[in-house]
């Protein structure tokens, strides 16, 4: 049951990636955190984010804007690392609190706390319209870097900030989704080395195999994204998808989870 929640996620969240509001990070997050520890399971949608990026650099790279790239992955790779060590930090603290329900004790965790404020946050900030429509002058590129870095490093959220900023760089739209997956390559590569200080290869293998599994269903969302990125209308799917957010960032803050 596992395989097949984390495969069918990973392949619809990959290819919503590239005509909706939804990140690939925003939506499989929750589910690996349904079946591992929030710290790991943010170390592993880092490793699968990173490699299906790098498979759309295959597929559309030659629309980067490097200039672009630059001024907002420079300084977004440095404030990735700053993310990362702090959920670090965050998951070596004691409980914020423990209490009986249901006939067993919950714990709420820091890290579990705030992962789950910003899997709601940035839920909200991706499928409601008013946000979506936020644009964010394009000299203030380099500042969309550190704030999209800095949360791309801790919980993997940076898409929906880091679109707020290019959304005004006067890219074209293939230009947009290229760059945009060139940066947060960048984010990745950064955040996932710090988080292997922490991770050792052999907690990974123990978990290769979903790894692989989800990593090769986000391939082939992002092939059959790419070829439906000329329009499609998901609304419903959006609702659906928030909800199912809502639900598990509740049960995560409340230590349920």
């Amino acid at each position: 049951m596992e395989y097949v929640l984390i495969c069918l996620t990973a392949l619809v969240a990959s290819g919503l990636t590239f005509f909706s509001g939804f990140g690939l990070g925003t939506i499989l997050l929750p589910a690996f955190a349904l079946f591992f520890p929030v710290e790991m399971a943010v170390a592993m949608t880092a490793i699968v984010h990173f490699t299906n990026n790098l498979f759309k650099v295959v597929l559309i790279g030659r629309h980067v804007e490097k200039t672009v790239a630059l001024r907002f992955g420079m300084p977004a790779i440095l404030a990735s690392f700053i993310g990362a060590w702090t959920l670090l930090w965050l998951h070596g603290m004691q409980p914020l609190l423990t209490y009986q329900a249901w006939g067993s004790e919950h714990q709420i965790m820091p890290v579990k706390f705030v992962i789950a404020f910003l899997i709601l946050l940035f839920g909200f900030f991706e499928i409601l319209p008013k946000f979506a429509a936020i644009s964010i002058d394009r000299r203030y590129l380099p500042l969309g870097g550190v704030i999209s870095g800095f949360f791309g490093g801790l919980s993997g959220h940076q898409g929906a900030l880091r679109s707020a900023f290019l959304i005004k760089a006067g890219l074209s739209k293939e230009a947009f989704i290229a760059t945009g997956v060139v940066i947060a390559c960048f984010v990745d590569v950064s955040r996932i080395a710090v988080y292997s200080s922490h991770f050792t290869l052999d907690v990974l293998k123990d978990h290769l195999l979903f790894l692989i599994a989800a990593t090769l269903s986000a391939f082939v969302g992002a092939t059959i994204g790419n070829k439906l990125v000329k329009k499609i209308t998901l609304g419903g799917i959006q609702i659906v998808v928030s909800v199912m957010l809502i639900v598990i960032a509740v049960g995560l803050g409340l230590g349920i989870i």
